[in-house]
């Protein structure tokens, strides 16, 4: 079987997961358009859009401070064309001496420069992570 080059979207967005594993925020302000909208589903406290580079990394510190640090993806598998990328996770923290998995499909499109214009996170089991954030 012939391997194929991957799409820049799926490079992108492969990128943008490393670098927020590695807690490389350079690298993920770069990947990440300055007018960003975050849709965060569900009914926590952390729910919402956030509008702007610096609510997405807000958001990004409330998930870190609330886990202790534990909060990280695992990978499965990344899909795109030239409009979207699909990335499908499995995301994991613990908080309160509780542990929480959610399968989750990150949804984001890309601004003409390749970085992430629009984002959604969708949840397994949206009431499960209600309840886990709080």
């Amino acid at each position: 079987m012939a391997t194929t080059a991957q799409h820049t979207n799926v490079q992108q967005l492969r990128r943008a997961y490393e670098a927020f594993a590695a807690h490389d925020m350079a690298t993920l302000s770069a990947l990440i358009a300055d007018d960003t909208v975050w849709h965060i589903l569900g009914h926590s406290h952390l729910a919402g859009d956030k509008k702007g580079k610096e609510a997405v990394f807000a958001f990004f510190g409330k998930l870190m401070d609330e886990s202790g640090g534990t909060f990280r993806l695992e990978v499965h598998d990344i899909l795109a064309n030239d409009g979207h990328s699909v990335g499908l996770v499995t995301e994991f923290a613990e908080k309160d001496g509780k542990k929480w998995r959610s399968n989750a499909v990150h949804v984001s499109h890309a601004d003409s420069e390749g970085r992430t214009k629009e984002f959604w996170a969708f949840q397994e089991d949206q009431a499960a992570a209600d309840a886990f954030w709080g």
